[in-house]
Formats: structure tokens, sequence, C-alpha cells
């Protein structure tokens, strides 16, 4: 049936995942607005884990810049020139950037705001919303995260949160490798380089069950099928997803 493996979560997502008509008109007219024109859509979810991956905004906002110019996701800036450099094209590549806090996006609009790029390409910077801290309690918290994950799953190409399962399946959704922004386990500092890109499109399973059917007993899911193998984003517990 899924003659890719890792994809197997793209497919099922696709075809049972069906936002309701009230996110669905979030999501469009979101889209409408302020993606639908751009030639590139670049989508960067930001998730900090305050108790196994504390990182500052600051931090997290210096990472992102070192990670996108590094990988040449987005180019750098004229921080000593505030006049436009000369451009062939006027259409801007569209970053959409999704996180609980503000100030990243503060930061990172003002970039591209204040500078004008090495390359003289225009760069666009957008945030539909920053609630601050997790509101799984209220409802219409719920439907805005479930429109941010449909619109990053419309980014052609991704950066999200090593670890985070709101990238997970923005990034399944859309069906491309992610570049994974590498976490700062228990306060430690980030590893250069500041990212990396990820091996499978599958979605990570933080809690996979650890039964064996024929014995009975338990069984490292990883050494029962070829194709399920550790994340390659969070190592530091039993987890698996799919590689072809």
């Amino acid at each position: 049936m899924f003659p890719s493996k890792e994809t197997v979560f793209h497919h099922l997502g696709r075809y049972l995942l069906h936002p309701s008509n009230t996110v669905w008109g979030m999501i469009m007219r979101y889209h409408n607005s302020y993606l639908a024109k751009s030639k590139e859509k670049i989508g960067i979810q930001v998730r900090i884990f305050d108790y196994w991956a504390p990182i500052s905004p600051e931090k997290s906002y210096e990472q992102v810049v070192r990670c996108t110019q590094q990988e040449l996701i987005l180019p750098g800036v004229n921080v000593n020139q505030s006049q436009i450099s000369p451009s062939t094209s006027t259409e801007a590549r569209t970053v959409l950037l999704v996180s609980l806090y503000g100030e990243i996006y503060e930061r990172l609009h003002s970039l591209y705001f204040e500078h004008p790029t090495t390359t003289g390409e225009m760069i666009s910077v957008y945030q539909p919303s920053h609630e601050e801290k997790q509101q799984t309690e209220k409802k219409f918290h719920n439907y805005k995260a479930l429109a941010e994950i449909w619109l990053l799953s419309f980014s052609d190409v991704l950066v999200t949160s090593a670890g985070s399962t709101f990238g997970y399946v923005s990034y399944g959704l859309a069906g491309i490798k992610p570049w994974y922004l590498q976490s700062s386990l228990k306060g430690r500092n980030i590893q250069n380089p500041s990212c990396y890109r990820a091996a499978s499109i599958d979605a990570c399973y933080h809690t996979p069950p650890h039964f064996n059917c024929k014995t009975g007993g338990k069984a490292d899911p990883r050494n029962i099928v070829r194709h399920v193998r550790q994340c390659d984003d969070y190592t530091h517990s039993p987890t698996v997803k799919l590689f072809d």
C-alpha cells in the first residue's frame, strides 16, 4: 500500500485529518492575504521546551538566523547599509514564523525590514499569532494552533524544532524533509551546526509500545521491522519513526 514507507503519515494525515469549516476559513483567509503570491514560502516553527531543552527567545532567534543563513534558506543582510540593493524582481520570498513567542518574530521581521539582503531579494516575515503560553483548555487557542499547522504545511522549505510534535505534523502533511533546530538539552549549549536535515518525513513516535505479539513479552520495536528505527531528532529515549 505504501511503497515509500516514510510517507505513511503524509498520505493518511492528508486523507483523514480534515479541519472544520471554522479552521479552514482561518487557514484560507491568512494564506490568501499573506502567502499566496509569494514565489517561495519558508516555514519556521519554534518550540521552546522549558523543562528538558530550555532556551531563551533571544538565543532561539540567534539560532534561527544562523541556521537559515548557513544553510542558504534565507539570505544574509548588509547590516551597515540602509539603501535598497538592486534587484531584478519585485516578488518577495515569504517567511511564516510560528511560535508562542512574539519576540522571535519581531527581531526577524526587523532584521529584514531594516537592512537590505546581500542578494537583493525582498523577504517578508509574518506571524499569525503569539499566545505566549500553551492554552490547550481553550478551544479557540486550539483552532489557531491547527490552522498554523496547516499553514506551515503549505511551505516549500521547513525549519522546525527538534522534538516538537507540532512540527512533526506540519512537515508530515507537507511531505517534505525539514531542517531540525538543534535542542539545548538540559540547558547545554546548542551544538554546531545550529540545524540539520531530517532523514525522513515521518513523524516521530515519542512513546512507542514495547510489546512483542509473538512472545507476549517486551520487545524493542526498533529491532523488529527494518523500516522502523530510532528518531533522528529525539535520541535521548527510545523513540521510533519510519524510514525508507
